[in-house]
């Protein structure tokens, strides 16, 4: 059902043209204009004005859980695309990000853009370097011949300006879909790192499986409770939030106990003031094996990526945890007190320990391959437990259709 072009399409008088702006894109929260086409982003302008490091500015831009959606009877869609491919030097290739087309809600095609720019990292120097590449044009064709749903999830880990829609008969504004929307924070594991396709990230499957519409503020290696993420979760309207917390503390070595306890609450404080009645999910890591009682930073494993594999690792000293240096483990008891604490005054307030997501006998049997995030199969199964225990029954995001 798919073909791509190494080249924009030319104009020809049967395709209509349709300006992508955020009335047909869900997801995002912002579009910026390039030189090229638009750009989605994931944190409002006024939040990028504040971000510190390249890795939130590059992890924002990567659209995971954005998607394109509009209603047409056309039978043939093509979208123009400038894909930005990361290289890590000395690391396995990455595979392409893949595009997924939806139609009235089940998967129809699959394409990928095999050129675009280049952005080589060096993860022992922390260098970069840019190369501009050329727009790249996927062909969805064969889609049914009536008025349909369709919708374009973007690479959720690959950064993606959309330069061209272009379809074979008009399109329009989806319909209100009805379902609530799901606004979620969260790590790399959140943002989708290691799954397989853009649908196949835990909460994007999470939130098909729970009948909500999902705003994926996941960010890799980004989770670090910085206040103008908290403004963003504050200012977007939602149904339901949740905050994935810890990992990326633990990872970054970002601050001590003494400091994360109050960032928690300050950061909750600010989600607050904009969603005072919301129900708010705070949500604690999975497990980890190299950070449950050794603090970080964490490493690339330097002689596994001599092997060509990519791994971590924890260089933390676990006797510092008496000073303060956190572990999952602590942080686990520290944001299962703050909740506890807190739901005394706020009664839609809700805690969930994510080794209920993916525990030590999970590892054991499905273990984390580069030993920080889960693979393809293992998204489905956090997936389907969030789903279970925050949509099914007695879950604090339960739903009328739940």
């Amino acid at each position: 059902m798919t073909t791509r072009h190494d080249a924009p399409h030319q104009a020809r008088q049967d395709w209509t043209t349709t300006p992508i702006t955020l009335g047909i894109l869900r997801g995002a929260l912002d579009l910026e204009q390039t030189e090229r086409g638009v750009l989605p982003h994931r944190l409002p302008a006024r939040a990028r004005l504040q971000i510190p490091d390249g890795q939130l500015a590059m992890a924002e831009s990567q659209p995971s859980g954005v998607r394109l959606a509009f209603r047409t009877r056309a039978t043939a869609v093509e979208l123009d695309v400038v894909a930005t491919k990361r290289v890590y030097t000395g690391a396995p290739p990455r595979p392409d990000g893949v595009y997924e087309l939806l139609v009235d809600g089940r998967p129809a095609a699959r394409a990928s853009a095999a050129d675009g720019d280049t952005l080589t990292i060096d993860m022992a120097t922390m260098s970069t370097q840019f190369r501009t590449g050329p727009v790249d044009t996927l062909r969805f064709t064969g889609l049914p011949d009536a008025e349909k749903d369709v919708e374009i999830w973007l690479p959720h880990d690959e950064t993606t300006q959309l330069v061209a829609l272009r379809t074979d008969a008009p399109l329009h504004s989806p319909r209100p879909s009805g379902r609530p929307v799901w606004l979620h924070h969260g790590s790399s594991i959140s943002h989708g790192s290691n799954a397989a396709t853009p649908t196949g990230t835990w909460p994007a499957r999470a939130a098909a499986l729970g009948e909500a519409e999902l705003i994926n503020l996941g960010f890799g290696g980004s989770a670090l409770l910085d206040p103008f993420t908290a403004r963003a979760l504050r200012d977007t309207p939602a149904d339901l939030i949740s905050v994935k917390i810890g990992i990326n503390v633990v990872n970054a070595d970002l601050m001590r106990l003494r400091a994360f306890g109050p960032a928690v609450h300050g950061f909750l404080d600010t989600i607050r003031e904009g969603h005072p009645t919301t129900p708010l999910l705070v949500v604690s890591p999975i497990y980890c094996p190299i950070h449950e009682t050794t603090p970080g930073p964490s490493a690339p494993d330097h002689s596994a990526m001599s092997e060509g594999r990519l791994r971590f690792r924890a260089t933390g000293d676990p006797s510092e945890t008496a000073a303060g240096k956190l572990t999952l483990t602590v942080i686990r008891d520290e944001l299962a007190r703050i909740v506890r604490e807190r739901a005394a005054t706020d009664p839609h307030l809700h805690y969930l320990d994510g080794l209920g997501l993916y525990g030590e006998s999970d590892n054991a049997a499905m273990p984390l391959p580069d030993d920080l995030h889960p693979d393809p199969a293992t998204h489905r199964l956090i997936a389907e437990r969030f789903a279970r225990l925050a949509f099914g029954d007695g879950g604090p995001f339960r739903t009328k259709a739940g």
